[in-house]
């Protein structure tokens, strides 16, 4: 079957309501396979897991278990919202002085040397352990069983699979903008059909993947960062120039860390702490809060909206690094009185000229899920490989491909966020989750790289603010800063904005009036502006309801 699509998906789609679970994500089968789980008993953190597994195998090119995870847990019994950071660090040998001896004078994106220890697979593990009640065999089973039966790919997910050949396949002439690419004959063809992507509607198997998700099941975690993986994966990597050992597999653990929060009228937002880049959600929270956002205009809205963000990226740029290893002014970044602070830098008629907003230098390839089940628990759950399939190395004979987090990393040792053994690097992934007058209000989450605290902003303001419901919210069109060396025009640091399509043309001309630099994107940058997942609970009657971001192949499904 060959089927020919236009990408403007035209959608019209209502709300979805349930009572008795939801789950809300970018595959329809992976949102299947946690709604099974859910029918089966399991609650927010087995589905979410159980949802996890089967974008690993529906969407390969985005997530997996060679990637991270983080997740926002809120347990309805404890009326308590805990954070796991499911991310790996940099291996013992990391070295500054290494890179810059092979010529390097920024962190490489595809070599051995960007690849950091996964974290989601002890991720997995670990938010079963804290609050699921199933076993991770269990929630591997309907992964495991489409990767050896095989599926059919869906529209997006074909065309973003399209465009991680040459990196899987990493062909003599291939242009990756590092100094070397490692031997040749990869394996990355495990995850190609005859050597191309899938296309819409055929039928994929990845039976390599199906072995290891098989004895991942059987044999835990151990068997993954201690057992035959973590020699098989460390030795792939230090073919590839990269530092990892056995050592810094098995030494991984996952951490249980306390949310930041930040207000917008009566609804608090939770984020992870650094080392992700929630803090900029918060920090533009906080600044939007101190203006009546519904009550601006749309264009005062945008441009009060767009000025908040930037001075977020600003400070986010700078702080996100590893805590664990570098001393973070969170309570002050995060307190009221800096963002009143911060709030005197924005004119409501002018775009500021000087603030240098950090971008951070990625693609918008990653997987959002989001879970509420019949007792109200929720979990927001991000998965990631960062850049498509990572750093496209598959540890042969596995379909495992390997991350690139650590190409975020700096090359300067007085940055907080540069490269160091064991640190963890600065990470774009971020669920979100909202909480009011102590209970559960909402998990919703926006992926897509940089992207991901300007959708939280956005999807936030559109459902407290505006009142829209989740679908609608998720529907509106947005904007999104752009980085300096995202090749769109915008070479002005800090200085020009994307414009998706529906906004009115009006409007636009007023921002560009104000000093803003727009850059109008058509359908075919829809992906550029993330994939948002939002489901919502009635507190008082349970009812849950859910939508999903038509700029994905996804759906929310309930029961």
């Amino acid at each position: 079957m060959h089927l020919v699509h236009d990408f403007v998906f035209r959608s019209r789609r209502s709300n979805v309501l349930a009572r008795h679970g939801m789950v809300a994500t970018s595959q329809p089968l992976a949102a299947q396979a946690g709604l099974q789980i859910l029918q089966a008993g399991g609650n927010a953190a087995d589905a979410a897991v159980a949802t996890a597994a089967m974008l690993n195998v529906v969407e390969p090119v985005s997530t997996g278990i060679g990637g991270d995870c983080f997740a926002l847990y809120w347990d309805a019994r404890a009326r308590q919202v805990t954070a796991l950071n499911g991310s790996g660090r940099a291996p013992a040998g990391a070295s500054i002085q290494e890179l810059r001896r092979l010529g390097y004078t920024r962190m490489p994106r595809f070599t051995g040397h960007t690849v950091s220890v996964p974290g989601a697979v002890a991720g997995w593990a670990d938010l079963l352990a804290r609050h699921g009640t199933m076993s991770l065999a269990d929630v591997l089973a309907p992964a495991i069983r489409t990767a050896e039966e095989g599926y059919p790919v869906t529209e997006w997910i074909a065309r973003g699979w399209a465009l991680q050949v040459e990196k899987l396949l990493r062909p003599p002439d291939w242009e990756s903008g590092d100094l070397d690419n490692g031997p040749e004959q990869p394996s990355g063809h495990e995850l190609l059909l005859d050597g191309r992507a899938p296309r819409a509607g055929e039928i994929m198997r990845l039976p390599t993947l199906a072995q290891t998700l098989r004895a991942l099941a059987e044999e835990g975690p151990n068997w993954f960062y201690r057992g035959e993986f973590a020699h098989r994966l460390s030795a792939h990597v230090q073919r590839y120039g990269g530092w990892i050992t056995p050592e810094d597999m098995a030494a991984h653990t996952s951490t249980w860390e306390t949310p930041l929060t930040a207000t917008l009228g009566d609804v608090t937002l939770h984020e992870c702490p650094p080392n992700g880049q929630g803090l900029a959600a918060i920090l533009a929270v906080n600044l939007a809060n101190g203006f009546d956002l519904a009550a601006l205009s749309p264009v005062d809205r945008a441009h009060v909206l767009i000025e908040c963000m930037r001075l977020a990226f600003a400070d986010a740029q700078q702080w996100v690094a590893d805590p664990s290893q570098v001393d973070l002014p969170l309570d002050t970044l995060t307190h009221p009185a800096y963002a009143e602070e911060r709030r005197q830098l924005i004119d409501l008629q002018r775009a500021a000229p000087q603030v240098r907003s950090g971008y951070p230098p990625g693609g918008s390839d990653t997987v959002y899920l989001t879970v509420v089940d019949g007792q109200g628990n929720a979990c927001s759950f991000i998965n990631s490989l960062y850049m498509g399939v990572g750093t496209g190395l598959v540890v042969p004979g596995t379909g495992v491909s390997l991350q690139n987090r650590a190409a975020l990393f700096v090359l300067d040792e007085a940055h907080p966020n540069a490269l160091a053994p064991n640190r963890r690097p600065y990470h774009t992934i971020i669920p979100a989750l909202t909480t009011r007058d102590g209970q559960l209000h909402a998990s919703f989450g926006v992926m897509g790289g940089y992207m991901q605290p300007q959708g939280h902003l956005q999807v936030l303001v559109n459902l407290v603010a505006l009142g829209h419901s989740p679908q609608q919210a998720l529907d509106m069109p947005r904007w999104a800063l752009l980085r300096p060396d995202a090749g769109l025009g915008a070479e002005d640091p800090g200085g020009a904005v994307a414009m998706e399509e529906g906004w009115d043309f009006g409007l636009m001309a007023e921002l560009a009036r104000r000093g803003h630099r727009l850059v109008p994107l058509d359908r075919w940058s829809r992906a550029f502006f993330g994939g948002g997942q939002v489901i919502l609970r009635d507190p008082e009657t349970g009812v849950l309801v859910g939508g999903s971001d038509p700029r994905k192949d996804g759906c929310a499904v309930g029961w």
